[in-house]
């Protein structure tokens, strides 16, 4: 693509960085004020599309390159695919972690293309580690690290103390020996009744938990078995015994990952997963 290529050729560790620079500006840009037009853009219907940054400080939502293998590091593909199956702060922040893995892949290619050694390297890398993550600012962490680097340390006071403020010591009269012997069997009985109700507490919590692991049990068979004589919503089928399935909390039909285009992977990030007919049932 060309405006992923950008618009000039880097030669040195500093023009690699301001190209890093623009399409980092162009991606948080895309996250945070044209967030709007960016979840629009982000079509679930569309084949698979990425978000590339621009050295121009702007970013564009566009299908990969169609050479292969591409001339620079392409971003990752299928970002519309799980916009409707997460909460929007979990799916930015998705993305985001991906624009900042793509941000160092195209610095450090230019830096092999252009035979960057170890020096010029590790210059590359100090000044993009100076600049908080695309991540940071999206979720806001960059802003927590800042008021903390701000705060001062509050100075350590010292535990002693001051002689004025300790207290007096003061002798208790000792007790006589029929008061120790009267004392001693009142806490012997207290132990005793403490030591039964730990007892029967421990007791009560082995049943209730026994009936806990009974009923979770019993769910997981029945979830399993259902599983089992499930038929894929899609295509009708089965499918292999190993296959990879995911269910909608919609409509509470199991789907395989294949069809649905949805891998065990990207299902990690999903906290409601919606099958394409409830999610068109819910866009109309």
């Amino acid at each position: 693509m060309e405006g992923a290529q950008g618009s000039y050729v880097a030669r040195t560790p500093e023009e690699v960085f301001r190209d890093y620079r623009g399409r980092r500006a162009g991606m948080i840009k895309a996250l945070t004020t044209d967030v709007e037009k960016f979840f629009q853009a982000c079509d679930p219907d569309k084949e698979n599309l990425c978000l590339y940054g621009l050295p121009t400080e702007q970013w564009d939502v566009a299908l990969p390159a169609e050479e292969v293998p591409p001339e620079m590091p392409e971003p990752v593909l299928g970002i519309n695919f799980a916009r409707d199956g997460m909460d929007e702060k979990d799916w930015l922040a998705l993305v985001a972690v991906h624009s900042d893995a793509w941000l160092l892949a195209v610095a450090f290619y230019f830096g092999a293309r252009f035979g960057f050694d170890k020096e010029a390297r590790r210059r590359l890398f100090n000044m993009i580690n100076n600049l908080p993550t695309i991540y940071e600012v999206v979720t806001g962490t960059a802003k927590k690290q800042q008021m903390k680097e701000k705060t001062p340390n509050s100075s350590t006071k010292s535990s002693k103390p001051h002689p004025s403020k300790m207290s007096r010591v003061e002798t208790k009269p000792t007790p006589r020996k029929d008061e120790e012997e009267s004392g001693g069997e009142e806490e012997e009985e207290e132990e005793e009744e403490e030591t039964k109700q730990k007892n029967h507490k421990r007791n009560n919590n082995i049943n209730s938990s026994n009936k806990k692991r009974t009923r979770n049990e019993e769910d997981s068979e029945e979830e399993e078995e259902e599983q089992d004589n499930a038929l894929c919503g899609s295509c009708g089928t089965k499918g292999a015994n190993d296959e990879f399935w995911i269910c909608c909390d919609l409509c509470e039909r199991w789907f395989h990952g294949r069809c649905v285009k949805v891998t065990p992977a990207k299902a990690e990030h999903i906290k409601q997963y919606k099958c394409p007919d409830c999610t068109s049932i819910k866009r109309k």
